[in-house]
Order: C-alpha cells, then sequence, then structure tokens
C-alpha cells in the first residue's frame, strides 16, 4: 500500500495545474510531532510506501527528520519534488537519512514550455541539476510528467530523456481537474487521446528498459492486458483501496484528486479513518454505475474515481467518462 503526506503548502513555484493550490505556507500544519505520530499510525494501518509530497517537500526544515523517523518505522521513504532544491548536499543528506527515491516533475523537453506550466525561470534547468545530484549521490529517481493537450506528443521523447538522465522509471500523470488545474480543464485529454497515448506509452514500454507508469488513466491496465503485457501493477486506481493522501493539516482523502474529507488525523486516530471511514468502504466495494460497474475490467481499471466524481456532480462511484471501452462491446 502507498500513500501520500503533503508535508507543506509551502512551494517555491506556482504551478497552473497545482492541486493543492500551493505557494504559501499554510496556518497550523503538523508539527514535527503530530508528524512522527501521524508517521506511526501510517505503519499501524498497514501502509509500505511513504511518500513525502507538498507543495515542495524539502521547504519543510524538519523533512530529514521525519524521513529518518519513517525509516526506524520500517516505513520506505521516496518523495516527489520539482526538484530544483535538491542540491548536491541534499541528494547526499536524502541518501544518508534513508530515502529510497525521488520522483522530479519534468513536463516537457523544451525548457520555456516546463518553465512557463511551472511559472518559475529556470525550474527546467534546476529539475535535470536534481536529476544529476541524485544520480551522482546514488539516490534512484525518476521523472514525473503532467501530460496536458500542448505536451500530449512529446511523452515519449521525454522518456527518452529519462533514459538518458538515468531515470529509473518515467510516471505519466493524466490532468484531472482539481485545485488550480480546474481553470485549464480544457487542456485535458479526452477518450480518443487517451486511448491513443496509453497505447503509445505501452509500446514505449516494450522498448525501453526503465518502468512507464500511467497515473490517473487506469485504462492503462485493460490496454496492457490486450496488448498480452504483464505488468507488476495490480490496479489502475487505488484511491481509498491501497492508497490514500494526507494533507498539510492533517486532512485525510482518497486521493490528491477527489478532494472528499474523510477526517482529520488531530481528530481521529488515521489508522481509524482508514479502517471504518465510510467513503473508503465504499470505494472498496468497487459497485460502480454505468460502464465501470459492468465493465469486465472493473477490477484491474476501477476508472478514475476522481475524474468520475468532478464530471457526474461529486458521484465517486459514477462511470468514468474518458474511457472508449464504454462504447464496446463484452462488459
Amino acid at each position: 500500500m502507498i500513500i501520500s503526506w503533503n508535508t507543506t503548502n509551502q512551494c517555491n513555484m506556482y504551478c497552473e495545474h497545482c492541486y493543492r493550490d500551493a505557494g504559501a505556507k499554510a496556518s497550523e500544519e503538523l508539527s514535527t510531532e503530530e508528524g512522527k505520530a501521524l508517521l506511526e499510525e501510517i505503519a499501524k494501518a498497514g501502509f509500505k510506501i511513504m511518500i513525502f509530497s507538498g507543495g515542495e517537500p524539502l521547504m519543510r526544515p524538519d523533512i530529514f527528520e521525519l524521513v529518518e523517523h519513517a525509516v526506524k518505522l520500517g516505513l520506505r521513504p521516496v518523495f516527489g519534488t520539482n526538484g530544483t532544491l535538491i542540491t548536491p548536499e541534499v541528494a547526499r543528506r536524502l541518501k544518508e537519512v534513508g530515502t529510497m527515491g525521488v520522483g522530479i516533475s519534468l513536463d516537457s523537453i523544451d525548457a520555456d514550455k516546463h518553465d512557463k506550466f511551472r511559472a518559475y525561470p529556470g525550474a527546467w534547468r534546476d529539475a535535470l541539476k536534481g536529476m544529476k545530484n541524485c544520480r551522482d549521490a546514488g539516490l534512484p529517481f525518476q521523472i514525473h510528467t503532467t501530460v496536458v493537450d500542448w505536451n500530449y506528443d512529446e511523452v515519449e521523447k521525454i522518456t527518452d530523456l529519462a533514459v538518458g538522465m538515468g531515470a529509473v522509471a518515467h510516471h505519466i500523470f493524466f490532468l484531472v481537474p482539481t485545485g488550480r488545474a480546474v481553470n485549464i480543464e480544457e487542456e485535458s485529454l479526452r477518450a480518443e487521446q487517451y486511448e491513443a497515448l496509453l497505447t503509445r506509452i505501452m509500446k514505449k514500454q516494450q522498448e525501453v528498459d526503465i518502468e512507464l507508469k500511467p497515473t490517473c488513466a487506469p485504462q492503462f491496465m485493460r490496454i496492457a492486458k490486450e496488448m498480452g503485457m504483464d505488468l507488476r501493477f495490480g490496479r489502475g486506481c487505488l484511491a481509498g483501496t491501497s492508497y490514500c493522501i494526507i494533507s498539510p493539516k492533517g486532512d485525510v482523502q482518497p486521493c490528491a484528486y477527489l478532494n472528499i474529507p474523510l477526517g482529520n488525523v488531530r481528530d481521529i486516530p488515521f489508522s481509524k479513518i482508514w479502517a471504518e471511514n465510510p467513503v473508503l468502504q465504499e470505494l472498496r466495494t468497487l459497485n460502480y454505475s454505468g460502464g465501470c460497474g459492468v465493465c469486465k475490467y472493473k477490477k484491474i481499471c476501477g476508472g478514475c474515481r476522481a475524474r468520475a466524481a468532478f464530471y457526474n456532480n461529486g458521484d465517486y462511484m459514477a462511470e468514468e467518462p474518458w474511457c472508449l471501452y464504454h462504447g464496446r462491446k463484452g462488459y
């Protein structure tokens, strides 16, 4: 199981698509001691992979202390970062405290396009420096790309860049209109583009040794199966079944893009929220409506629950809108 904690809302960027609307540090963010207690609850609930994200997690002063505590609890700490703050010293320190991997955002092979999307001059240059610093420190890293209409044709080229930089994986995030991303909803891909790009990614996976994983596009599991590929992933959408996210203030929600508050860890122990919350219980039934409910691939795909909610007035069990398979026979 995998969990993400937005350790801070503070960020040195102002990305157009940020689901957390990050920038300034939020009031009442979890303290160091509260963070350690949260990590203990996360371990108690049975999670294994602990993602430290943000905002920009490297802007949190106690981040190394928190990582060390996660390691002591038997968690596997990894990072989601924009990479610009990973100096050689930071990379070495991350390695020393037990960080197992770092995901660095890169949305284009064109520096100007990436910098504009991230609203940060020099973001592309500094992200690549961060990758190099991780590589030199022996710290595994992967590239994270948010795909929209304007970088749709670049994905395989970014994969090639990832290979050239020494990345262990390239994870491609399909835009979900949440947070600031609602302002660029029209840039998100639609069903035909989803299907075409997922097919391209799976074909590219057959050509490269690093891992390629679409995220928030769970239909890739169906496409991989149809292509006879045996991936290590058990399911596409993990929201509420084997994944959830926690905000800087301690609010729990099923995934980063499904903004449904499940409770706050200051009021209810996280392990209790994870085990007993009715929204999570419903998500685990897989009792979807529409095409997702009768699809023969629902156990390995599940449709994007966040996208289902956005386009169906908050109904997170509704049919996922951007799936071509809905129109096929053989449900």
